[in-house]
């Protein structure tokens, strides 16, 4: 009898542990992360938190012109924001709360387009805290059309670290680190929260994934020359990289929640000394706000109707 009392004790005492154990990995998911300072909603203001906080992500389908082997493709882009906790040290989404999650406002980015018989479909993920107080902390890109896919995903640490999987030669796999500079990807979710400290001038940006990728080229920070300018009640913010012959001009509404309205790239399509320069379009089509992760069922394929997309 009294091994029996023993025994359950001991029991007792591993099931409560266990009990314990699992509350606190639920509840902190960073357990044994290094602490780094939480970047609250406190600074936001109540306009910025009433619509980015609403329990909804921000929808808008475009009109693509794709410049892309010396043609321009018709097809279709839509970017998608949303805010959500980021976790500092996997750097993934967070799935519980804790004072250590970083808010960050998430843009999906993403273009669909034909070349002749075979599509490509380009995704490119930003997670940028809404401090707006450092880089992203994390970029990822893919990429598929018939002839393979590739992926690239770059992780803010003490440098940039990115690695990075392709089907063509002399790509293959790679893991690299880089020097931090400002992130071409990053400054498309940074216009959506403080577009008065977007980088003005001569600085130093990294291209953004997509291209990089289209145009086969390393994958570091590039000198460029960015203005902000004014024209009505849109703002245009123009980056343009001389080395590369590139320029990007976003056109977005220049009062909150300053939504892109078009946007057109400049570059040369093709490879080659008779590349032409062609310039990308998008055009808004719709903007929505839904909680699109609950609407997954084929009556709500009317939404896709809504934004243009059927």
């Amino acid at each position: 009898m009294k091994k029996f009392i023993i025994l359950s004790a001991v029991l007792t005492v591993l099931v409560f542990i266990a009990c314990s154990n699992m509350v606190a990995d639920e509840s902190s998911n960073v357990a044994n992360d290094k602490v780094i300072p939480n970047t609250d909603k406190k600074g936001l203001s109540e306009e910025f938190k009433k619509y980015w906080y609403a329990g909804e992500a921000e929808i808008t389908s475009y009109q693509l012109e794709q410049a892309r082997y010396g043609e321009i493709r018709q097809g279709k882009a839509v970017l998608i924001y949303v805010t959500e906790d980021f976790l500092p040290k996997v750097q993934v989404k967070a799935d519980y709360q804790n004072a250590n999650n970083i808010p960050v406002l998430k843009l999906n980015a993403t273009k669909k387009f034909n070349t002749g018989i075979y599509p490509y479909s380009i995704m490119q993920s930003t997670f940028y805290p809404v401090s707006n107080d450092r880089h992203a902390i994390k970029v990822s890109s893919s990429m598929q059309e018939w002839c393979g896919h590739v992926y690239a995903q770059l992780n803010n640490r003490e440098q940039f670290e990115i690695m990075s999987h392709s089907y063509f030669q002399g790509e293959a796999d790679q893991e690299l680190k880089v020097d931090k500079a400002i992130l071409e990807n990053e400054l498309w979710t940074q216009l959506r929260i403080a577009p008065d400290q977007l980088p003005i001038g001569k600085v130093e940006i990294i291209p953004s994934f997509e291209y990089t990728r289209l145009r086969h080229k390393e994958v570091k920070a590039y000198a460029a020359t960015t203005t902000l300018q004014k024209e009505g009640d849109q703002n245009v913010y123009t980056i343009t990289y001389p080395k590369l012959n590139r320029t990007v001009s976003i056109r977005f509404a220049s009062a909150f929640p300053y939504e892109i309205e078009s946007w057109a790239e400049t570059f040369k399509s093709g490879f080659g000394p008779n590349a032409k320069e062609l310039v990308t379009k998008a055009t808004k089509i719709k903007s929505i706000k839904s909680a699109y992760w609950g609407k997954n069922s084929n009556k709500d394929e009317v939404l896709r109707e809504e934004l243009g997309l059927q």
